[in-house]
């Protein structure tokens, strides 16, 4: 997840320079050289997987009719996954998650510029580097802390392992480090304590919480149901990011209609809810098969 978090830390910084020294559409020519230089190393360095070809039986005839090729992109597939308790639980804790990250990384212009003076592109920019700090290492600390856990359980039962072992590691996140670094955010900001340091470390420490907790989600719903590992991924990110969109284009509403720090807490709150609902999968869909009780 190290590459996929970097942009947030980075993409603002890029900006405010090209904007302070250039031409703001300059951005969109970098984005482009940027997906081709992508697109170049996906040929390179990707290997290409070889899949046996899928032969359906139309009529006797050994045929692959364009029905039936339309079905393959059937997004019901994915909907479906919905239906399921423990991925819908697991979808929903993502959106929540993915409503802070959102909300914490719209609020700065709106919230830390004007209250610091933060007056130019450049230096407004360079708050950011404090949540992808929190981003980067969450996702590497996360990672091993899901790997010590995962260990653990599997000893625990003489050798079985199970896909919601995993988000174990993920509830120090949901019930303690996010909550913390949220309420500091938020009503130091409100009530003008701490200065600028103090949001910078608590935005490091949410942006931990944060990638900790993702870490253990992520692989979760890939491991949940290996039969259709695609379509619960797809089904993850479509609400993670339905709450993330949501996030930002509430939060600055919000933060205006009731303050910083209760928008903030209000956040908090999502967090416990995803942390409950963790709790429940833990709970109820991670038994070893016959296991009763």
């Amino acid at each position: 997840m190290v590459g996929s978090v970097a942009g947030p830390a980075l993409g603002p910084c890029i900006g405010g320079l090209i904007v302070t020294f250039s031409h703001w559409r300059n951005i969109y020519w970098l984005q482009v050289a940027m997906s081709g230089f992508g697109l170049v190393l996906s040929l390179i360095v990707i290997p290409s997987v070889k899949r046996e070809v899928e032969v359906i039986q139309v009529n006797g005839k050994e045929k692959l009719s364009f029905f039936d090729a339309l079905q393959k992109f059937n997004p019901l597939g994915v909907f479906r996954q919905l239906l399921r308790p423990n991925i819908l639980l697991a979808d929903v804790t993502c959106g929540c998650l993915a409503a802070t990250q959102y909300g914490i990384l719209a609020s700065v212009r709106h919230v830390i510029n004007p209250r610091f003076n933060l007056t130019t592109p450049l230096i407004s920019g360079l708050f950011y580097i404090a949540p992808g700090m929190g981003f980067f290492v969450g996702s590497i600390v996360g990672g091993r802390l899901a790997d010590r856990t995962v260990k653990r359980y599997i000893a625990k039962r003489n050798g079985i392992r199970l896909p919601g072992d995993r988000l174990n590691s993920g509830l120090i996140g949901l019930f303690v480090i996010l909550p913390i670094s949220l309420l500091l955010f938020g009503w130091g900001l409100q009530e003008s304590i701490g200065g600028l340091a103090l949001p910078i470390v608590a935005a490091v420490w949410a942006g931990v919480g944060l990638m900790g907790t993702f870490n253990a989600l992520n692989t979760y719903t890939a491991e949940v149901n290996p039969a259709k590992t695609a379509e619960v991924i797809c089904s993850k990110y479509m609400v993670q990011y339905l709450f993330g969109a949501s996030s930002l284009a509430g939060i600055v509403p919000l933060i205006d209609a009731i303050g910083v720090g209760w928008s903030f807490t209000l956040l908090v709150a999502s967090d416990f809810l995803g942390g409950g609902m963790v709790l429940l999968i833990t709970r109820f869909w991670t038994k070893v098969p016959g296991e009763s009780g």
